[in-house]
C-alpha cells in the first residue's frame, strides 16, 4: 500500500524559503507571483493491512512538527 503525506507550514506561521522564491521569481521577471508557501511530500510503501491510526501515529510523532505544521494523507493509487 503506497500513501503520500502533504506537509504544509500553518497559516500564520512564517516561511522564508517560500519568500526567497518568490523575491528569486521576481528578480527573474516573473510579476504576480503573491505569496509563495514550500511544505513536503513523503512518500510511504506500507505493508498491506497497515492502519490509519498507525499512519496518523507515524505523521504526529515524526513527519510533521504539528505545533507549526499541518498534514493530510492520501492513498496513492
Amino acid at each position: 500500500m503506497k500513501v503520500k503525506v502533504h506537509v504544509t507550514l500553518k497559516p500564520g506561521v512564517l516561511d522564508p524559503q517560500g519568500k526567497a522564491i518568490e523575491h528569486a521569481l521576481s528578480g527573474l521577471g516573473f510579476s504576480g507571483v503573491e505569496g509563495v508557501r514550500v511544505g513536503k511530500l513523503v512518500e510511504l510503501d506500507l505493508a498491506d493491512g497497515t492502519s490509519p491510526d498507525d499512519v496518523d501515529a507515524m505523521c504526529r510523532k515524526l513527519l510533521a512538527n504539528t505545533v507549526i505544521e499541518n498534514y493530510r494523507v492520501e492513498q496513492a493509487a
